[in-house]
């Protein structure tokens, strides 16, 4: 009796053992099959449309000319004539620097133009050669270039209207290298502004700007393009343009912050649902998500010109973006790149 109980007891842990090795390995394939849900959205087919464009770009503010005082002699500073915020007309003295060399050059100048003098005369009467005359003259010639070199850089003058901008020595100092003033024209500025390659073949030399700074609100200042630079930047795939900015009222002044609004037209662009872009967290970087088939392709962009609820968008690298492309309109947020799409209507 005793052995057909533990007989039975054997069969039964047998069988156990069996089912749950069986319902380990099912519930092992079971697991390895399991796939990702593709993520539900809706899209909208891309269309380019025309529209009014007008661009807002920012810059900062620079005099239109700025000069740094630095003579091209050395020594002593005798006297500086200006302060800081000193206003100075175009040929007012700014700087004497040290007259030795100068003084000595007209002395020798002085006597060289005496030694010609007499030469002259000989070279008249016919008792010296052509050769010595020649000599002479040069070295005198090359006195006088020397003399107006170093009396322009001993008795420094403004090459423009403008304002001390800076002062970086006092009277009696040794001049190192370093400039001793900075003269700074306000009374008109410039500007340069980065544009979107896009534009280019718009963007022409005599366009009128509008320039606004948040220190003046609903104030606009007239500005010109000056200059097209000719070249784009390979890794911003902008161009550069001058902006010259009249300012006799003197009301902006250079180092601030504008707003620059140039108007090019009708063009045609892709405007968008504005909730569709999203934002990069810690940053201002954008991007939308384009469906490629069935997967989400991120791409990044910049924003353009806004309409309402719809914003003009522009790919950061040009040809990612194109008419007829899907971009997801709904559900954009849950996405990223590589994603699986189910499309809905």
């Amino acid at each position: 009796m005793n052995r057909t109980i533990k007989t039975i007891v054997a069969m039964v842990a047998v069988i156990s053992l069996a089912a749950c090795g069986g319902n380990g390995n099912e519930g092992s394939k079971g697991a390895t099959t399991t796939k990702k849900e593709a993520e539900k959205v809706r899209v909208q087919t891309l269309e380019s449309e025309r529209i009014a464009k007008t661009l807002e770009l920012s810059a900062t503010l620079e005099g239109y000319e700025t000069m740094n005082v630095s003579p091209s002699i050395t020594g002593h500073i005798e006297h500086i004539y200006v302060e800081v915020g000193s206003r100075v007309q175009k040929g007012a003295m700014l700087v004497r620097m040290d007259q030795t060399q100068l003084n000595t050059t007209r002395i020798n100048l002085a006597s060289t133009k005496t030694e010609l003098d007499r030469v002259t005369a000989l070279k008249t009467s016919g008792n010296i050669s052509e050769q010595v005359y020649d000599q002479t003259k040069a070295g005198y010639d090359q006195l006088v270039e020397t003399e107006r070199f170093q009396e322009e850089n001993t008795f420094v003058k403004a090459q423009f209207s403008g304002v001390i901008s800076a002062k970086n020595y006092e009277d009696g100092e040794m001049y190192t290298g370093a400039p001793i003033l900075t003269l700074t024209q306000i009374s008109r500025l410039k500007a340069i502004i980065n544009i979107p390659e896009t534009y280019y073949p718009l963007v022409k030399q005599g366009m009128k700007v509008e320039v606004y700074s948040d220190i003046y609100p609903g104030q606009m200042f007239p500005a010109t393009i000056e200059i097209v630079y000719p070249t784009i930047d390979a890794s911003s795939h902008t161009f550069q343009a001058k902006l010259n900015i009249p300012n006799g009222g003197e009301k902006i002044r250079p180092g601030m912050y504008v707003r620059a609004r140039l108007g090019v037209g009708e063009v045609d662009a892709i405007v968008v649902p504005y909730q569709s872009v999203l934002k990069l967290t810690g940053s201002n970087d954008r991007y939308v998500f384009i469906a490629d088939g069935n997967t989400a392709h991120r791409v990044a962009v910049t924003l353009g010109q806004r309409f309402d609820d719809r914003i003009e968008i522009i790919p950061t690298t040009p040809g990612d973006i194109k008419e007829g492309d899907r971009l997801v309109v709904t559900g954009q947020a849950r996405l990223v790149d590589g994603a699986t799409l189910e499309i809905v209507d």
